[in-house]
């Protein structure tokens, strides 16, 4: 442990193998133990001291005995040994699956009888070419198996170990598992569907010769323009640490802005908190598809390698990632985290048609970024930063559709037909924001803006003046607000403390430029299991056991019994307090033919933009471009047409980026 380590670092290999060792060391946990997720209580080790050690908590089940355990604990620092403090009981269904939890019970299921016997009915005896992937079951468990650590799986079939594992669903046949014995308790089989007639690979020259593509190169002669010392990142002007969780993968800490030699803060916290995906039909072998896939496995242990594609160009900045695995073992993710600059395109330009003189800025932003594969689909989560003092999150979503069989001649009620025998359900993603903000200081207020039209005839005889309405959030029982683009509605945060030149707070807008509603039936499970997703907006006073939206632990909890919704009858004051706003991104994905076999990218996204905080345009400051694509004197004199725009995350080229370290990744789930 060395003395520079902040609090908000990721933890390390070592950190989390000392504090396993002594776990293991209990003689409680049995001889088959298995774990899920540690963490650094970050409440306690913000106050702290670099190098004294952190305070975690672990979470370890013992499967022969039906019993789960929170463990606290201290990692070692210069002046202590690791240690282990209190352990409080969980109830043993509840802690999330691993991915190694959810191999096990997958070959399990594999050697099943009853699976292999409702196989050999469709035709399928080779159970090497059969995947089944174990899903949470929460929300569905059958009455009478309510007390067992339970799991659904889909069932999957390759024509060739390198076939498309999720092309060809088997249709109609539903193993219920038991994660703790490890064993097949009841097959549901609704019938034999014949299997999907045509193959789903992707990869280059299936479909017919590749296109040629001209070279597109990203290159930064004089290197990059961030700076980075350990975890703590600067660029023009924003400062900030990255951390990584097992619950929530990427995290920034303490986003900063220099504006003239002060350090401004704008955000103490910034992660994607947690992502509920429900799919809307009825199919016997989807509706119970309802996941978290945060709280119910871990965005940590799910992230992805980023050297094992090319999602990133230009000169860029890697972080390892490290998460314990579901046997107690570190799992190292090379390169999980990727940190580059990108071309953004214009900043700003205007042009004096009387002199002839143009003036045009190109914007630049720094993007960090990662991504989880979960099962089928691949998420990316880019923040970026941008010289104007704004903030963007995007949230791509790629991979391939979780699909679902259908017979001969029937015609989808809530899905599309993607392949032959192949229909993808209806669903929705959403992507469940937490921003601790700190808009020059801790103390911060909620603040509700929409436009109206002035109704009084003296103030707007022409019929035409409008005003933007204002509405303090004064407490938590009015803070699960909702989006409406029709009234130009946005949310200001602002300082409790501090005033701009005009008197006015100074102060960060929030915008959801797209977002969806829950398509389902009050009273339903897939509604009472997250009713978080019935708002656009959250507001919480910061409470440091309230860590996530939808509960410390959703899997196969009680529906709608815990998490934000439960928080909010407190009512506590929000005027003028450390807040914590959730904002939810929700997507409503109807499939298209075109998403298959493998699904182009789809976006969505806030955003966060300076409203009040800044004297001024911010980035005045930011110089003409050199770039050789720009012609002298074309930043004044001209209209400024040559330059090209290289920013894009391009997952087609080649990256040149140099690789921090050099092993094979371990993130692909």
């Amino acid at each position: 442990m060395t003395a520079d380590r902040r609090w908000s670092d990721p933890l390390t290999p070592d950190e989390i193998a000392e504090v396993v060792a002594l776990v293991r060391a209990d003689v409680r946990i049995g001889a088959n133990p298995r774990f899920w997720g540690i963490a650094v209580e970050e409440h306690l080790a913000r106050s702290l001291a670099d190098g004294q050690g952190r305070p975690v908590r672990l979470v370890v089940m013992n499967p022969d005995a039906h019993a789960a355990w929170e463990v606290t604990a201290w990692t070692s620092g210069i002046d202590r040994s690791a240690s282990l403090g209190g352990w409080s009981a969980v109830d043993a269904k509840r802690p999330g699956v691993s991915s190694e939890e959810a191999r096990m019970i997958a070959q399990a299921a594999r050697n099943s009888p009853l699976l292999i016997d409702a196989l050999a009915k469709r035709g399928i005896t080779d159970m090497s070419l059969v995947s089944i992937d174990p899903e949470s079951i929460t929300g569905f468990e059958p009455e009478d198996l309510i007390d067992r650590r339970l799991s659904w799986g889909t069932v999957w079939y390759r024509e060739t170990p390198d076939d498309n594992g999720y092309a060809r669903p088997v249709a109609g046949l539903v193993p219920i598992l038991d994660l703790e014995t490890l064993e097949v308790i009841r097959i549901e089989d609704h019938g034999v569907i014949p299997m999907a007639s045509e193959g789903g690979n992707f990869r280059s020259g299936t479909w017919g010769e590749d296109r040629a593509v001209a070279p597109l190169e990203i290159t930064q002669p004089d290197g990059p323009g961030f700076a980075v010392d350990g975890h703590t990142v600067t660029w023009q002007n924003w400062s900030f640490r990255i951390g990584f969780t097992h619950r929530e993968g990427l995290v920034l800490h303490d986003v900063t802005y220099d504006d003239a030699g002060t350090e401004r803060p704008v955000l103490r916290r910034a992660s994607v908190n947690e992502m509920y995906v429900p799919y809307l039909d009825a199919d016997p072998t989807a509706y119970r598809k309802n996941f978290f896939d945060w709280g119910e496995y871990g965005a940590g242990p799910l992230t992805s390698s980023l050297e094992l594609g090319c999602d990133c160009l230009g000169e860029i900045r890697y972080f390892d990632a490290y998460a314990l695995d579901g046997m107690g073992e570190v799992k190292t993710i090379v390169n999980g985290i990727c940190l580059h600059e990108e071309d953004h395109s214009i900043l700003w330009k205007h042009v004096n048609t009387r002199t002839g003189e143009a003036d045009v800025r190109r914007s630049r932003r720094l993007v960090i970024s990662f991504f989880a594969t979960v099962a089928n689909y691949d998420y990316g989560f880019y923040w970026s930063l941008y010289q104007d003092g704004a903030i963007e999150l995007e949230v791509k979503l790629t991979g391939i559709l979780s699909v679902s069989g259908i017979d001969d001649g029937q015609k989808p009620l809530s899905g599309r037909m993607v392949s032959p025998n192949v229909q993808a359900p209806i669903h929705q993603h959403y992507f469940a924001i937490r921003l601790d903000p700190a808009v020059d200081g801790p103390l911060n207020r909620l603040v509700e803006v929409h436009a109206e039209v002035v109704e009084d005839e003296e103030l707007n005889p022409y019929g035409n003046a409008v005003t933007m309405v204002p509405t303090v959030i004064a407490s938590e029982a009015q803070a699960g607000r909702l989006a409406d683009p029709t009234r130009a509605l946005h949310w200001r945060i602002e300082s409790a403390d501090r005033t701009n030149r005009f008197h006015e707070p100074t102060a960060y807008r929030l915008s959801l430029p797209n977002t969806t509603r829950l398509f389902a039936k009050p009273g339903s499970t897939v509604e009472r299991k997250a009713p978080f997703v019935g708002k656009h907006l959250w507001a919480t006073a910061y409470d440091p056991q309230e860590r996530f939206i939808a509960g410390e632990y959703p899997n196969q909890a009680p529906v709608s019994a815990e998490g934000i919704t439960a928080w909010q009858e407190a009512d506590r004051a929000l005027d003028g307090a450390e807040l914590v706003l959730w904002p939810i991104l929700g997507t409503h994905h109807s499939p298209r033919p075109e998403e298959w076999p493998i699904m182009p990218v789809a976006h969505i996204g806030l955003r966060l933009e300076p409203d009040g905080f800044f004297t001024r345009n911010p980035s005045l400051d930011v110089p003409p471009s050199t770039s050789a694509h720009c012609a002298p004197g074309m930043d004044h004199g001209s209209h400024g047409h040559g330059s090209h725009d290289h920013g894009s995350h391009d997952h087609g080229s080649h990256d040149h980026g140099a690789h921090d370290d050099g092993a094979h990744g371990h993130g692909s789930h």
